[in-house]
């Protein structure tokens, strides 16, 4: 097996950040991209070199009003940044949805207005399409509801002085913007706007943006657009590594095509894993793109192990808890055989969901064709879903724990009852509001009485019925269905999900209506890191001492990933070489990639296990193609 290359300096790297420095120059500004791989030190290079130009050009930066900008992938990331950078005014640093709302269109209400003017016609236009090429049934019905409401928000624009929106929670009520409203319009004010190009550069005349590879695709091409446009002034700082692209609504081929004066530098270091991992990882990207990274000299050589069994193993959980055993055995760390010191790292969110018991409800929303309400899913935005899990079950919780105070707070704080405006409205007569406030939670609680366990279409229901809460645009043309309606659509949605004339998001959100709610928490515990394993997607830019990486190809439904088939037990499809052919991504290219992202958090050992149909087919595909060397392999039975 061939060594990833060995510099006697662990310092080569460090070139990139004096000409990440040359680039952010506010004279002459050269846009680029940097190549960082897992372990590269990408935040410690974007770090030093702002805190550089911070005292460089503070003067200047301040005279002029401007900030340099830096938009990141989660909340944490952003903390991070800020944190490392002692948290300099000069230095504006936050999420992508925040960003466009605060630092770009927030102000622009009348733009707004005129823009959902425009959007909203379009999106009835094209339903009202679709009703009379549909037949008559539940998908018209809904449509139908769908048309309604969207007409009386177009008609409420006139009324709307401001719109409202959140990026890190709820966006209630006919003034508020949905995230993916705000994604879009920004991208489209950006590039359509002349205006908007200039305030962007005036303010931000340096971008920088981390994980760039899953930035939304229409937004990033926006960014690439102003770039292009206003090269002279406007510095974009792209930090990323396409390998590590995740989520489906990224720019698939960032990276590619630049223009020749952009510069491309490339960091070559991994300081984080051990000699072993590195190989393994240069393995597993390496039929991609040539970029190889070398380790460090101070590095242990590190362990990795590739555990073998059939996908019919009778107890799994039982099963990987003797491969902690054994790995404990073989790297003598006895904390492997601690459950809080290894890192479980799942092939995919299937796996989770099944194994916590949430498979049930997440299923529907995660096969629905909708990459943005995949990602919502994933990381707990979906607005469909926080009614349950940010405003239902904290209530209901509160309710039964008998904490008649937080009960109030919730309902003061989340429900239109008793917002500002209708207490407002109500003048003197706000008791008999209170009342029906209490009436309509009593009313929700009362679907637990005699140990019922109540689905999540019996609160929705309740919820609207009562109005205790609002109801996400998502849910709306299912809140308002009669009882005639929503019986008719319980009977028939398997048969017209196979039918020409559906809506497959509503299908999907019918579906998972019929779950029980008791599946909300674990869900919940999962999209806050509280679960015992986590996925590619909540771990990305971490790393952790010991890793166990578990491959499931019948956990995982398939569906998405498929481990089978990267290590060879299985042969492509059709449709994999066509794919391939036309440059589109794949499902085993999907998997190589959390591949690459799970095996990359490993600091002191790795330990893989593989459920196959065909265990001795595995081991010698992966010896054959120089991902293991036999000796590191053990196949159990």
């Amino acid at each position: 097996m061939e060594d990833s290359q060995l510099v006697e300096d662990n310092n080569v790297d460090n070139h990139i950040d004096d000409k990440i420095n040359t680039y952010l120059n506010l004279e002459k500004p050269i846009s680029f991209f940097l190549f960082a791989g897992a372990g590269s030190g990408k935040t410690g290079s974007l770090v030093k070199a702002l805190k550089r130009l911070s005292d460089e050009s503070r003067k200047h930066l301040r005279l002029q009003g401007q900030q340099v900008g830096i938009i990141t992938y989660t909340n944490a990331a952003c903390d991070e940044i800020k944190h490392r950078l002692d948290f300099d005014p000069l230095v504006e640093v936050s999420t992508i949805h925040s960003f466009v709302w605060k630092s770009l269109i927030g102000g622009f209400h009348t733009d707004i207005k005129q823009w959902l003017r425009i959007n909203l016609p379009k999106e009835i236009a094209k339903l009202e399409a679709q009703q009379l090429k549909g037949r008559a049934g539940k998908a018209s019905l809904d449509r139908a509801k769908d048309i309604e409401i969207k007409q009386k928000r177009l008609v409420s624009l006139d009324g709307i002085k401001q719109f409202t929106y959140n990026p890190n929670g709820d966006n209630r009520g006919r003034n508020s913007l949905n995230h993916f409203e705000v994604i879009t319009i920004g991208a489209d004010f950006l590039t359509n706007k002349p205006l908007m190009q200039t305030i962007l550069i005036n303010k931000f005349p340096i971008l920088l943006i981390d994980e760039s590879q899953d930035t939304n695709k229409h937004l990033m091409e926006a960014f690439l657009k102003v770039q292009n446009q206003q090269s002279e002034r406007f510095c974009l700082g792209l930090f990323g590594d396409t390998m590590q692209r995740i989520y489906a609504d990224g720019k698939m081929d960032l990276g590619k095509g630049l223009p020749p004066e952009w510069a491309q530098p490339v960091k070559k270091m991994n300081h984080r894993c051990p000699r072993r991992i590195v190989k393994l990882i240069n393995k597993i990207r390496s039929t991609v793109d040539p970029q190889d990274q070398n380790s460090r000299t101070d590095k242990e050589e590190g362990f990795v192990r590739l555990f073998i069994l059939p996908s019919d193993t009778p107890d799994k959980l039982a099963a990987e808890r003797e491969i902690k055993q054994h790995m404990t055995a073989i790297t003598g760390d006895s904390l492997w055989n601690s459950a809080d010191d290894v890192k479980t790292l799942i092939l995919e969110h299937h796996m989770a969901a099944l194994r916590m018991g949430f498979l049930e409800m997440f299923e529907p929303l995660y096969k629905a064709d909708e990459g943005r309400l995949r990602t919502a899913l994933l990381d707990g935005s979906l607005p469909g879903l926080r009614l349950f899990s940010q405003q239902v079950l904290p209530l209901v919780k509160a309710k039964q724990n008998g904490d008649e105070f937080a009960v109030a707070a919730i309902v003061r704080n989340s429900s239109p009852l008793l917002s500002k405006a209708t207490l407002k409205e109500l003048g003197e007569d706000q008791l008999s509001q209170l009342k029906k406030a209490r009436e309509a939670v009593e009313q929700l609680i009362a679907l637990w009485s005699n140990n019922a366990e109540p689905h999540f279409l019996n609160i929705l229901r309740c919820v609207s019925q009562t109005g205790l809460f609002e109801i996400p645009e998502s849910l709306r043309p299912i809140a308002f269905r009669n009882e005639v309606e929503q019986k008719n659509a319980e009977q028939s949605s398997e048969a017209l999900s196979a039918e020409e004339d559906t809506n497959p998001i509503l299908d999907a959100w019918d579906k998972f209506l019929l779950t029980p709610f008791a599946q909300i928490k674990p869900y919940v515990d999962y999209v806050n890191g509280q679960a015992p394993f986590d996925t590619h997607q909540g771990v990305k830019g971490l790393e952790f001492p010991r890793v166990l990486v578990v491959m499931d190809d019948a956990e995982a439904r398939g569906f998405m990933f498929d481990y089978d088939k990267l290590f060879g037990a299985k042969d492509k499809t059709k449709t994999d070489i066509e794919n391939e052919r036309n440059g589109d991504d794949t499902g085993i290219n999907r998997t190589r990639r959390l591949f690459y992202v799970t095996c990359s958090r490993a600091v002191n050992s790795l330990a893989i296990v593989a459920y196959t149909s065909d265990p001795n087919k595995v081991r010698d595909n992966v010896v054959r193609d120089g991902w293991f060397e036999g000796c590191e392999i053990e196949i159990l039975t």
